[in-house]
């Protein structure tokens, strides 16, 4: 309980600019646990879907992999589609590379969607926690300027410590929502390296099926 006191007290002194900081914070909190669930579903999807179109393959059952391909929701499955319906009519290689950077270019923005918005939200918060100090400062110094001169070295480092509660908390907040951008950013290119090399050992795959029939 005395804690939690501690943590009111310390919110109540920084003045009106922790609330939008508090907001950022929200803001950041929801994205980044969106995103973290989002990505990490892709991923177990993925896996899946490729499992099961490149045992399609094997068999050489193109219809049940295309089929699965087209069902797929998951980010392979767009890629893997654009690549098997190029197959059939393609008579280069290249075409089917060609179709499936067009599927990952497709999928590539839903992969990044709002983790940009977490490194935003860090400058902001740092930002407004400055703001929110050099105000509280200049507030403080207007405040001693007409005080007594027996109360102005108190009065001083009561607005001081009050004021650095803002730039404190911006930092609180923005120090996690940087190492969160960064985790997300991580993940996000990991899974993107993975696709790029499952169309790789996919395209090495269809290429031997159907362009070496020709």
């Amino acid at each position: 309980m005395e804690s939690l006191d501690i943590i009111i007290l310390f919110f109540q002194n920084g003045g009106v600019f922790m609330y939008p900081i508090v907001i950022i914070l929200a803001f950041g909190i929801a994205i980044a646990t969106e995103r973290y669930i989002y990505l990490t579903s892709i991923n177990s999807a993925n896996k899946r879907d490729w499992k099961n179109i490149m045992a399609a393959l094997d068999k050489g059952n193109m219809a049940n992999a295309i089929k699965v391909a087209e069902s797929s929701k998951a980010a392979i499955g767009k890629i893997l589609g654009y690549g098997l319906n190029r197959s059939s009519s393609a008579t280069q290689r290249d075409e089917i590379e060609t179709a499936m950077e067009e599927g990952l270019m497709e999928v590539m923005p839903r992969l990044e969607k709002r983790t940009h918005y977490l490194a935003t939200f860090a400058n902001l918060a740092t930002l407004l926690g400055l703001l929110g100090t050099i105000i509280g400062l200049i507030q403080g110094f207007t405040a001693v300027a007409t005080a007594n001169p027996a109360e102005k070295a108190d009065l001083l480092s009561a607005s001081i410590s009050v004021a650095m509660n803002t730039t404190a908390f911006g930092l609180m907040v923005a120090i996690p929502l940087l190492l969160i951008h960064a985790l997300l950013q991580t993940k996000t290119t990991e899974l993107v390296d993975s696709l790029e090399m499952s169309a790789v050992k996919f395209l090495n795959t269809v290429s031997g099926k159907t362009l070496g029939k020709g």
